[in-house]
């Protein structure tokens, strides 16, 4: 009989394993064990492989290392080239669009075909694209290959088909945009300069066509050269020269003056009909010398633009060009209107800068109404209409990296009064002085979003800022920003550092933030080993005392100490009164009878009242301190839960528990004591560090410095990737022989680094589980995950809410209950019994500071008891599942029995950067991020694969210390230092996408011409229009050579049905290409019949004129 049930539980245990690996992917080995008759088996799962689909939906940011700018004054959209490629589209504020070039050459020119809905990008790799901005997602549609010559400046006239481009020979090649061929048609640079010079004029360095006549082109080139060239009659009308090197050119919009800027710093106005010498020569920032000497040479003026207004002064703009002895002087924007003169200082370098103006014609007074002033790392644009030339204020999200991003998190699906409440209080910010016009970069309609759920980012800063950004609808908006390094002095000189060496620079930097949103409260760590509790309050409060505590947290096998702070009960009188902290250690000892540094905080507190704004306000902090000459170690691992009033953190040496409502220390152990009497490792003896070894190198990327290759392939356990932390190397824990499957599968290069690790604390979580096996209900407890891939559950005895909460103590003891995994624990998370995530308990958030003490006094009666479960009302029958996973696995395991039902091996190669469990289409998944650029996801509870996509492979830091997944579907990480990159794993958001995105291209009526006017056009006078098909055609230029330039179709067109609706849409989309496909073939082939036709016609004419010719002549007349 026992034989029989033993065969029948075999077959049901075989039974289940083939099924697990029939559902499993092949490219990850999956085991899955089950306890026959248990509940979880029968939990339903709605989460299938085709509700998961990865793409990239939008980026935000500044464009990181930008070179170059241009603007469609009719559309009025602004666009930005960058060093790597990329191309970054703005219009009215929300509506932004990134695309990409695939060689990743930088950009360095573009221009817009004005009012067409299209762009032209030169690349350094001597690459044309053209892009076709009518479709939601641009692409290009066409590009050019230059062979044999460098491409150096391009220009394209308004309402011109054909792309003048100059190269670094000193030729101008003619590219019509339409079909994106090069003309027959080559100005050559020998035949531009005089016949007499026997010196290369260097590459164009500017082209441009008369205002007032098509015909002429002005042809700068970089050896001082100027060229005045008449098209029709393809010689150089006149030569200007000047002994200076030649930046820039601009025209007069009468076209009969032209002005240069110059290396030695000065500014040239030339008359077009006397090209002897200039009519006035400019020195902005040179001291004037009289009697007919040169000024000095100042530094070169890169770029000028001359505007002109219909009733005052013309505008002449200027970047560069300032004295050689202002030494330390920022770069300047300098702004000439009639006699004054104003110079605007910038923050960072002058890229690139453009005049906006009322009209899109050259040849009509330009009223420039604003500058752009493209920046090394940032965006301004001046009002030139107002007195003073304030700056507009930017509504774009370009200012992330105002100090550098050390660490981001986000959330999705937060309480919908979470982001009025910050913007509230985030509106009281914000700066004044800024101009009081409409921002004029306006073009584009915004998309139609089908999401409504709020979404928040936070990203913390080097600075030891925190900002709140409003994310929803794949927008972005600050909301809020918190400065952390208020609650600390700041040294007032260099030599008074006397603790804050353990980094060397950046000691505020944020490097973990641990936010409830429902609570509002707010705890952060940062890189000096300090973790500030936060409150949200809408009232503004002085603190008369900061609190604070102090815990010296060491790595001691047998040093049992107790926690150093003593307590003085809080008074429950009220609401601003502040509880009294008596330290043992006060921080002003900063050494020890013989020199060695002790029980001292590496950052000193404010011991002057801190007035406080409405927003977040100082709770409390906490700080570890130096240990017999040792610097705290970073911290890294942190958690707070505001149903408890606990805050929890860790690092290499141990894990410190404190009561952020009593002010007290509940815990304060090292990670061995974690163990007790189950310590499963061998561990040496600690012995004592005979050099200081500073833990400050864990931030060392904040500046975005590149990591080497050996950086790139350790594992977040020696060195915890995922927030750069530098561990010690005294301990080197072995592990147990005798238990082989936990043995670490590294390469050899990572292994030695792991041997000599500390067991940090990696992973806390709190929640409301069962603690031990025979356990019958639920209690509040806390999840400690290691980087041995140890899991310890620490029991927590709360006392009643109201004034029992602030007298009694909350107990804390171990309950032994110990589980294992494969590399370092990542994450923790919960499932009720029919696999819905179990959130943790939390306190939804109310007003604190009130001004009546009564109602002081009945919130904290009303203060919700904790030992009501947070989620659905847990029967003692029902049982949960926790879901643990780590650098190399993932397990579920079963509550209250322990026993591991689902187990899933995440990858044997690489490493689990990023885990989280999240929610998505009324399921629960589990989603990481691997350091090989593998995103997957697994359901819950039975870990299926479900998503495995080969997406972005590690390349530095800044990509594993920022990834995140939140809710919904949605991800994201900092793709460079000033931008974030967001991401969806959710099918549903991207078939939404191309809805949500908003729409560059609208239709405008292009302005009306400037009128001539009866005189001129009675006389002459005015602008002169040309027929370019005429001179540049193929009929009367012919081709140009195959070998100089190499067409490539783009992929625009299929982009365009890729980016339509599915259905009946997306088939009319491809109909519509296909009509377009044949339509210009036929064009084409209409083009070329015409032209043979009046090839032949030419022809027959020609022959006839000849038998007129010699009909009546005698044969020796011939």
């Amino acid at each position: 009989m026992k034989r029989q049930r033993r065969e029948a539980v075999t077959m049901k245990t075989i039974r289940k394993v083939l099924d697990n690996l029939a559902a499993a992917s092949s490219s990850s080995s999956s085991s899955s064990t089950s306890q026959p008759g248990n509940r979880e088996l029968d939990i339903p799962e709605t989460l299938q492989s085709e509700h998961f689909q990865l793409c990239k939906t939008v980026r935000h940011g500044f464009p990181f290392e930008p070179s170059a700018l241009a603007f469609d004054p009719v559309q009025k959209i602004l666009a930005i080239g960058t060093q790597s490629g990329a191309l970054r589209l703005f219009g009215r504020p929300g509506v932004e669009c990134f695309c990409q070039h695939d060689s990743g050459a930088a950009v360095i020119q573009l221009q817009f075909l004005i009012n067409e809905g299209a762009l032209v990008s030169a690349l350094e790799d001597d690459t044309l694209h053209l892009w076709n901005l009518r479709q939601k997602r641009p692409a290009i549609l066409h590009s050019l290959k230059f062979n044999r010559e460098r491409i150096t400046f391009c220009h394209l006239p308004f309402q011109s088909k054909w792309l003048y481009v100059g190269t670094e020979k000193g030729n101008i090649h003619i590219v019509n945009v339409e079909s994106f061929t090069l003309s027959g048609y080559v100005i050559m640079w020998n035949k531009a300069i005089e016949l007499s010079s026997k010196s290369h004029p260097g590459p164009v360095v500017h082209i441009s066509d008369n205002p007032m006549d098509e015909g002429k082109l002005l042809i700068g080139y970089e050896s001082g050269i100027v060229v005045l060239w008449d098209l029709k009659s393809k010689k150089a009308d006149y030569r200007y020269t000047y002994d200076e090197a030649i930046h820039s050119v601009a025209w007069h919009h009468e076209g009969k003056q032209f002005i240069c800027s110059h290396s030695d710093g000065t500014l040239t106005i030339w008359n077009v009909r006397s090209p002897a010498r200039p009519i006035q020569t400019i020195v902005p920032h040179g001291k004037q010398i009289k009697d007919g000497k040169k000024p000095e040479p100042c530094k070169p003026i890169l770029k000028v633009e001359y505007k002109t207004t219909r009733y005052g002064e013309p505008f002449i703009i200027l970047s560069g060009g300032l004295a050689y002895d202002t030494v330390g002087r920022r770069p300047c924007l300098t702004v000439m209107h009639g006699k004054s003169t104003a110079v605007l200082e910038m923050d960072y370098s002058i890229v690139d800068f453009l005049t906006l103006c009322e009209t899109p014609y050259s040849n009509d007074f330009q009223e420039p109404y604003a500058v752009v002033v493209l920046l090394e790392k940032d965006l301004v644009v001046i009002d030139l209409a107002q007195n003073g030339y304030p700056i507009f204020e930017n509504p774009y999200p370009l200012n992330i990296h105002e100090s550098p991003v050390t660490c981001c998190e986000y959330f999705a699906d937060c309480p919908v009064d979470l982001i009025p409440a910050l913007y509230s209080v985030g509106a009281r910010q914000k700066r004044q002085g800024y101009s009081k016009k409409e921002w004029p970069i306006s073009g584009g309609n915004w998309g139609v979003g089908t999401q409504s759920y709020p979404e928040i980012i936070i990203t913390g800063h080097a600075d030891g800022s925190i900002k709140f950004w409003d994310a929803s609808a794949i927008t972005l908006q600050v909301l809020y920003k918190l400065k952390t390094a208020k609650v600390f002095e700041k040294s007032r000189n260099k030599d008074d550092k006397p603790s804050t060496d353990i980094v060397d620079e950046d000691p505020y930097a944020i490097q973990m933030i641990s936010w409830c949103p429902e609570s509002r409260m707010l705890c952060v760590a940062g890189v000096s080993a300090h973790v500030i509790v936060y409150r949200f309050s809408k009232q503004e409060v002085t603190a008369d005392v900061i609190p604070m505590l102090e815990v010296r947290l060491l790595y001691e096998i047998n040093d049992l100490e107790s926690p150093d702070i003593e307590q003085v009960p809080t008074p429950s009188g009220g609401p601003n009164s502040q509880p009294i902290v008596l330290q043992s250690h006060p921080s002003t000892s900063s050494s020890s009878s013989d020199g060695i540094r002790d029980n001292v905080p590496c950052l000193r507190v404010k011991s002057t009242p801190l007035k406080q704004s409405p927003g977040y306000q100082v709770e409390l902090v906490t700080q570890l301190v130096w240990v017999s000459g040792e610097p705290p170690q970073q911290i890294t691992s942190l958690a707070i839960n505001s149903a408890y009033g606990l805050v929890v953190f860790g690092n290499c040496n141990g894990i410190a528990m404190v009561d952020y409502i009593q002010k007290t220390v509940l815990l304060n152990l090292g990670t061995v004591e974690l163990y007790g009497s189950n310590d499963p490792y061998q561990r040496q003896p600690r012995s004592p560090r005979k050099t200081r070894q500073p833990s400050g190198a864990g931030l060392c990327d904040i500046n975005e410095t590149t990591v080497t290759t050996e950086d790139r392939c350790k594992s977040p356990t020696s060195a915890k990737m995922s927030r750069k932390l530098s561990l010690p190397t005294e301990l080197k824990p072995e592990l147990d022989v005798r238990d082989n499957s936990f043995s670490r599968s590294r390469s050899s290069s990572v292994t030695s680094i792991d041997k000599e690790s500390r067991e940090a604390i990696s992973a806390l979580h709190f929640c409301e589980t069962f603690t031990r096996k025979p356990d019958i209900s639920t209690s509040p407890c806390l999840w400690v995950g290691t980087t041995l891939g140890t899991v310890l559950v620490i029991v927590l005895n709360l006392p009643p809410g109201g004034d029992q909460r602030l007298l009694q103590p909350v107990i804390v003891s171990p309950s032994g209950t110990i589980l294992r995994l494969k590399g370092a624990i990542l994450r923790m998370a919960f499932l009720d019994t029919v696999g819905i995530l179990i959130p943790p308990a939390f306190e939804s958030w109310r007003e604190t500071n009130v001004p009546d003490e009564k109602e002081d006094k009945e919130r904290l009666k009303k203060r919700r008891p904790v030992s009501v479960s947070p989620s659905s009302s847990q029967e003692i029958s029902e049982n949960q599942y926790a879901v643990i996973c780590s650098e190399k696995q993932a397990k579920v395991i079963s509550l209250p029995s322990q026993n591991c039902i689902h187990k899933q091996n995440i990858t044997e190669t690489s490493f689990v950067l990023r885990g989280d469990v999240v929610s998505l289409n009324n399921g629960t998944c589990l989603a990481c991020f691997c350091a090989n650029g593998h995103i997957m996801t697994f359901s819950l509870p039975s870990l299926r694969p479900l998503l495995d996509v080969n997406y972005l492979p590690l390349t530095n830091m800044r990509i594993a210390r920022t990834f995140c997944f939140t809710n919904n579907g949605q991800a994201l990480y900092l793709v460079s230092p000033s931008e974030i990159q967001r991401i969806t794993y959710s099918q549903e958001t991207c078939e939404n996408l191309q809805e949500m995105l908003g729409e560059l291209f609208t239709p405008v009526e292009t302005p009306e011409a400037p009128n001539r006017g009866f005189f001129k056009g009675l006389f002459g006078g005015g602008a002169q229009s040309l027929d370019r098909e005429d001179l540049f055609g193929e009929t009367v230029s012919g081709k140009a050579p195959r070998s100089l330039a190499q067409h490539i179709p783009g992929p625009g067109g299929i982009e365009g049905v890729k980016g339509a609706a599915s259905g009946i849409a997306a088939d009319l989309a491809r109909a519509r290409l296909a009509l377009d496909e044949r339509g210009q073939k036929l064009g084409e082939a209409e083009e070329r019949t015409a032209a043979m036709l009046a090839s032949a016609d030419s022809l027959s004419k020609h022959a006839h004129e000849m038998m007129l010719k010699y009909k009546d002549k005698k044969w020796y007349q011939f």
